[in-house]
């Protein structure tokens, strides 16, 4: 099969083998995939992964392993990217994500959907709608992510919530805090992209200074990835308020913890969330994906598309695997 890998180097594999599948998982058609600051910041060290990049993904179910699976044959699916053991005492406390035995698909010991084909679990498939179309399908992980942050913390109607950082993660969350009915905020440094966000009723912020008195928000949500981008969302939380870190950090930024205890800050890591209500977002219209769309590559120019997703300006870069 063709593959994206990286081996220390991105490069585009043709004749790379298609894996093989064991009990309980499926072999999955890829359809298209979505490049993720994850899979950026894996080409530059994060992680130390070698293999096929990518998570975010909508394919078809090709062949299953066992006969009792049978039924997925066919279907169009996403699937959650956490491959867990099953039985160890995580598992079976039902927090598969954190199991200490798991692969996680294109980031840490089973290959990606920069490819033909993957494997997954049955367990972690999600068929998608018939209404929702490959190119919103391929945003349910990152939506799933962004709804993470509703099960961990609840956020009021009242409350005054900021997201830190107007990429592709900060955009979702945005559209995700405003369901809740509070006032949301997103701060960032491209102010071409207020109107993705200004007419959901969404309050873009290119530089932001608290007044003096100003008490901050209740709920800020960083979404940088750099140190820079936490400290400045540590000084917008209020007294008690709750900070959520929504990053991946390649290195270790320089955090000044003693305000994190003076000011009682409740720090909150949020990880991959649930994929079938991201899916009934989709279906129902409530979360507009596709404006976040900047541009779209065939698998075998996946070097471009790379290319593309480091470049300023670009918010989304798809890959067009198979359709």
């Amino acid at each position: 099969m063709r593959a994206l890998v990286f081996d220390g180097n991105l490069k585009v594999e043709e004749q790379r083998p298609a894996p093989r599948i064991q009990p309980g998982e499926a072999l999955i058609e890829v359809r298209r995939a979505g490049i993720c600051n994850t899979d950026l910041e894996i080409t530059r060290g994060y992680l130390d992964f070698h293999g096929v990049l990518g998570h975010e993904f909508v394919g078809t179910v090709r062949e299953v392993a066992s006969p009792e699976d049978k039924d997925w044959l066919g279907k169009r699916v996403v699937g959650e990217i956490n491959a867990a053991c099953g039985h160890c005492p995580t598992c079976r406390a039902n927090r598969p994500t954190h199991c200490p035995n798991r692969t996680t698909l294109g980031i840490g010991g089973l290959d990606g959907a920069f490819a033909d084909y993957l494997r997954l679990p049955v367990v972690n498939l999600v068929e998608v709608p018939a209404s929702v179309p490959d190119e919103q399908a391929v945003f349910t992980e990152p939506l799933a992510a962004s709804l993470e942050i509703l099960e961990q913390i609840h956020i009021r109607p009242t409350d005054r919530t900021l997201v830190v950082g107007d990429g592709k993660m900060g955009l979702l969350i945005s559209q995700v805090l405003r369901l809740t009915g509070a006032e949301v905020g997103l701060l960032g440094r491209h102010p071409e992209k207020a109107a993705l966000v200004e007419r959901q009723g969404v309050t873009f912020h290119q530089g932001l200074e608290l007044a003096p008195g100003e008490m901050g928000y209740d709920v800020v949500v960083e979404c940088t990835g750099n140190g820079e981008g936490l400290e400045t969302a540590r000084s917008l939380v209020r007294p008690r308020g709750t900070l959520v870190l929504k990053s991946t950090y390649h290195g270790t930024p320089s955090v000044p913890l003693s305000m994190y205890v003076v000011d009682e800050i409740n720090v909150v890591g949020s990880r991959c969330g649930p994929f079938a209500p991201a899916l009934r977002l989709l279906e129902r219209r409530l979360i507009d994906v596709e404006p976040l769309i900047s541009a779209e590559f065939s698998l075998k120019d996946g070097l471009s598309a790379f290319d593309a997703a480091f470049g300023k300006g670009n918010i989304k870069v798809l890959l067009k695997v198979n359709s």
